[in-house]
């Protein structure tokens, strides 16, 4: 190994080079807290049905069990700042909002880029061994960040940087390299509390605690049921995401529009036209959002979330839209579908599409949304 070539100082050119707008350095054991805070976390059930967390929570308490060779760990931060507030589209009811961070290219593939270009010179120069982590792997990014002096850990539980504020996309490296690390970042919230306060369904039941199954991110991308009653009303228009809690961090005041052309809003993500999305077969929902985060979650979800969206609007010019997925293959679909039309409808239109559709319903979940019209 080359002990006299500055390695930091290397990264560092690199990362700027390759886009990243943030880096830091740190050891595999210096979040030797995050261990105890995941298991108190899944012990709580507020993972949600994100079973993968309680499989992998034991490679998660240590970079080292993901590999036992690393020494030093590098975290970049990759700024994705949108132009304009995100929160400003939820009262547009009659679009869809998509996450700030959905809208442009995913992610996994720009930062992934990126870390390789940043490993490959510093193995080229070291000689040391190297890997790369985005978002894919059981490790533990933000406490990782936060060790790595990149920013620290907000009460909404999201990485808060001075430089960017919420909006850092995080990517590893791990490498056999011994680097001095960092200082690890300081805590800036002081008394705010204005992420804890935005939240629309009080996801929040302590500053720097999460319980995901209240929380829109988690509602309308990870679970894959449906969505309980008591949320729909405060998932608003949101389809994919919930930035709420991000936009309204002050430090925000201090960060720039992202540099990155390729996570600007693309035109199928730019907050569509509910009636858009309710039109969406697979074969469509699949070519407008190639490439995109929102891709992954399938039509089946973002239909599902697009009814309550609808429901949501007052706009009864929708029912047009909303009463062919009534007879949707999907039963995510049909269910909200019924509870957007029992929103929108009147009495009579709501009882000659309940005696003709409610009978012949097969699943269950589906059965309970029309029984709420015969029993409201």
């Amino acid at each position: 190994m080359r002990a006299s070539i500055d390695l930091k100082e290397l990264v560092r050119r690199e990362a700027v080079t390759a886009g990243f707008d943030a880096v830091g350095f740190t050891t595999p054991d210096a979040i030797p807290q995050s261990a105890e805070r995941l298991a108190a976390f899944i012990a709580a059930g507020h993972h949600g049905d994100m079973t993968w967390m309680e499989t992998h929570a034991d490679r998660r308490s240590h970079p080292n069990t993901l590999w036992p060779d690393a020494r030093a760990v590098i975290i970049l931060g990759y700024n994705y700042a949108p132009p304009t507030n995100p929160i400003a589209t939820t009262v547009s009811a009659d679009r869809a909002v998509i996450s700030a961070y959905a809208r442009g290219r995913d992610y996994h593939d720009i930062v992934k880029a990126g870390l390789k270009r940043v490993a490959r010179a510093l193995a080229s120069a070291s000689g040391a061994e190297v890997k790369v982590f985005v978002d894919t792997a059981p490790l533990m990014e933000k406490p990782l960040a936060e060790a790595a002096g990149i920013g620290w850990q907000g009460k909404h539980t999201n990485l808060v940087s001075r430089a960017h504020g919420s909006w850092l996309f995080l990517g590893a490296i791990l490498t056999t390299a011994d680097i001095v690390p960092d200082v690890a970042g300081a805590n800036h919230c002081g008394s705010c509390r204005r992420c804890l306060d935005a939240c629309p369904t009080n996801a929040f039941p302590a500053p720097y605690q999460l319980d995901a199954r209240r929380c829109i991110a988690y509602l309308t991308i990870e679970h894959g049921g449906h969505i309980a009653e008591e949320f729909r009303r405060a998932i608003g228009n949101r389809v994919f995401g919930c930035d709420d809690c991000l936009a309204v961090c002050p430090w925000n005041s201090f960060a720039e529009t992202a540099r990155d052309i390729r996570l600007a809003a693309q035109v199928g993500t730019d907050n569509p036209p509910l009636r858009v999305l309710l039109a969406l077969d697979d074969a469509a929902f699949r070519a407008r959002f190639r490439g995109t985060p929102v891709k992954r979650t399938g039509r089946d979800r973002v239909v599902r979330n697009a009814l309550i969206a609808a429901g949501n609007s007052g706009d009864a010019t929708l029912l047009d839209c909303i009463v062919p997925l009534l007879n949707d293959a999907s039963p995510l679909v049909r269910a909200m579908a019924v509870w957007a039309m029992i929103e929108l409808a009147d009495p009579a239109t709501r009882a000659d599409l309940t005696a003709t559709h409610s009978d012949s319903e097969p699943d269950a979940d589906v059965k309970l949304e029309w029984q709420r019209e015969r029993h409201p």
